[in-house]
């Protein structure tokens, strides 16, 4: 069960991060500046039709995957800068870490299964994304650790079939604490 999108929000971002990207050779290090950015300027534009919650940080994500996707830039490598960029924007925006966090790393490995990508390795970027979005703006790093290891487990099971597993155990392998964070949350 995907996340509602504001499509206004999709298309102002998908094409924000087009006309940035477009004939940039390191796109990584431009992306999460770019993405928040472009995030701030957006939801700006976009006034009180926002609602806010999860459906922002997803519509941003979405968006920004569709434009690296459109210019041929790997989705995998730029997750983690998306989804970086979103959680600095949607926070500097008002919204609640929690809801930055979640929005952010479900959307990004939704997009990533919608675009044929390995959904795994995008949770891991994703995650680290998002602890390092939030470390960022001087949030509660910790929190959003476990908020953006839930979130990818979630992402996991909506999509089902060998996902939550490939993605439990890339997280175990690749990402500091979420073997912690998984078992505290079989308890």
């Amino acid at each position: 069960m995907g996340i509602p999108i504001i499509s206004n929000v999709v298309n102002g971002i998908k094409g924000g991060v087009k006309a940035t990207l477009k004939g940039t050779a390191d796109t990584g290090s431009v992306l999460a500046n770019s993405v928040k950015n472009i995030a701030v300027t957006t939801l700006k534009g976009t006034g009180e039709l926002v609602v806010k919650g999860v459906q922002v940080p997803a519509s941003i994500v979405s968006g920004a995957f569709q434009g690296i996707s459109d210019i041929g830039v790997s989705v995998v490598k730029s997750a983690k800068g998306i989804v970086n960029g979103t959680i600095q924007g949607a926070m500097d925006s008002g919204i609640s870490q929690k809801d930055a966090v979640q929005g952010s790393v479900k959307q990004a490995i939704e997009s990533a299964k919608d675009l044929g990508e390995d959904v795994a390795e995008v949770a891991v970027e994703a995650v680290k994304g998002a602890v390092n979005g939030v470390k960022q703006v001087g949030g509660d790093t910790i929190g959003a650790a476990k908020d953006a290891v839930v979130a990818a487990l979630d992402a996991a099971k909506d999509i089902g079939g060998e996902a939550v597993d490939s993605v439990k155990s890339a997280l175990n392998s690749s990402v500091d604490g979420a073997k912690e964070i998984i078992s505290e949350i079989k308890k």
